[in-house]
């Protein structure tokens, strides 16, 4: 009898709840790299010549956490590292990303897959071009968002402002801790970037 008190007394609030407009409040379920690598995979693996290592950025964190990972397919290891979002996803300077962009000029991040392209000397010295793979970052060439290096993007900075700096769109990473060069060397061209707010546990 207990038992079937208490279900129709549940019954009876997720109506009343439904009644008043309000859906009952379910945390979102956090998911494991490895799960967030195999689904960017499963979108565009077909567009990459290597499955073996996926760059993962994951805006639902701050920018003064290493969001940022190289995922290992075959072992699941990963290296994790700082890396910023464009200035118009956070025009407060939070620190957080609040919104997403693809339009010209809007200076923000935009989610989804790339595909990461060909290297190349540029003012920000050694970079990477990226392709984008969906509606959402299909401007990420014309763009000119890419992987590159940044003064803004350390951990002293992190630590000393609770954020680090901002970009125009592009993931830029730190240049003098080999962070750079590690995302660099271990991407290379023809892998996958998978950018979103994914709430990795």
């Amino acid at each position: 009898m207990n038992g079937r008190h208490l279900s129709m007394s549940r019954r009876a609030l997720l109506g009343a709840a439904a009644a008043l407009g309000a859906a009952p409040a379910l945390a979102a379920p956090q998911r494991s790299l490895a799960d967030v690598a195999r689904e960017g995979l499963q979108k565009h693996g077909n567009a990459t010549l290597h499955r073996d290592l996926v760059g993962i950025a994951d805006f639902a964190s701050p920018s003064r956490s290493p969001r940022f990972y190289l995922v290992d397919m075959a072992s699941g290891r990963a290296s994790s590292h700082l890396v910023s979002h464009g200035r118009g996803s956070d025009p407060d300077h939070s620190g957080w990303v609040e919104r997403f962009s693809n339009d010209f000029g809007s200076n923000a991040s935009s989610p989804g897959g790339y595909l990461t392209a060909d290297y190349y000397s540029g003012k920000h010295g050694r970079s990477q071009r990226l392709i984008g793979l969906e509606a959402s970052n299909n401007n990420a060439e014309a763009r000119a968002i890419v992987i590159h290096g940044a003064w803004y993007v350390s951990d002293a900075m992190a630590r000393q402002h609770g954020k680090i700096g901002r970009s125009e769109g592009c993931f830029a990473f730190d240049e003098g801790n080999g962070s750079l060069n590690e995302v660099l060397a271990r991407l290379g061209p023809g892998r996958l970037l998978y950018a979103g707010r994914f709430d990795i546990a």
